[in-house]
């Protein structure tokens, strides 16, 4: 049994406890970058970001990758408050085409990995050149479908996180920090 948690407030917002901290993620979040800029030197990748929930992750990985990329954009839907639908929708796809183009998958998190999955599949009908996921957060245990996740930040525990881009009901995006959320806010 998990012992009792006291929530904290910070800028309004009450969480449980702080996952990661700025530095922490700002510091791996660097290194991710470098990783890739090495890795895709003189291929221009074009690296996709999942919306709403990766585009911090994006503006800070983007800056860290000192070669030429490019950004595009899509917007899918699969959760309903704290729970996953089952369900993934396209809401918005790409607007370019991927044929022949080196893409990196930006995800915010990876937890059942039915989102990724499905992705992946679509993707690569698109027929790129190559294709890899790097993921801020990868809860592992929380899988129900096997995907392959190339490059991670941080392997977190299976628990409703907040923060730097992720939210509960379109809440707690601005903080700077990964965060437990409240039980009692959900």
């Amino acid at each position: 049994m998990k012992a009792a948690v006291s929530p904290m407030t910070h800028s309004g917002y009450k969480i449980a406890r702080i996952l990661l901290t700025e530095e922490q993620i700002r510091s791996r979040v660097l290194e991710l970058g470098k990783e890739l800029g090495r890795d895709y030197e003189n291929k221009r990748p074009l690296l996709v970001s999942i919306l709403k929930g990766s585009f911090i992750f994006l503006a800070d990985l983007t800056r860290a990758m000192q070669i030429p990329h490019e950004l595009d954009f899509m917007v899918v839907k699969s959760y309903e408050g704290t729970q996953s639908t089952g369900t993934v929708r396209i809401l918005e796809d790409l607007h370019q085409s991927i044929e022949g183009r080196h893409v990196i998958l930006v995800e915010d998190i990876v937890d059942s990995g039915l989102t990724l999955e499905y992705m992946r599949r679509n993707l690569i009908t698109r027929k790129p050149a190559s294709m890899e996921v790097v993921s801020l957060l990868d809860k592992a245990e929380a899988r129900t479908v096997d995907v392959k996740v190339e490059r991670v930040g941080f392997t977190i525990p299976d628990e409703f996180v907040v923060g730097y881009g992720l939210d509960y009901n379109q809440l707690y995006r601005n903080l700077p920090f990964l965060a437990v959320l409240d039980p009692k806010q959900i």
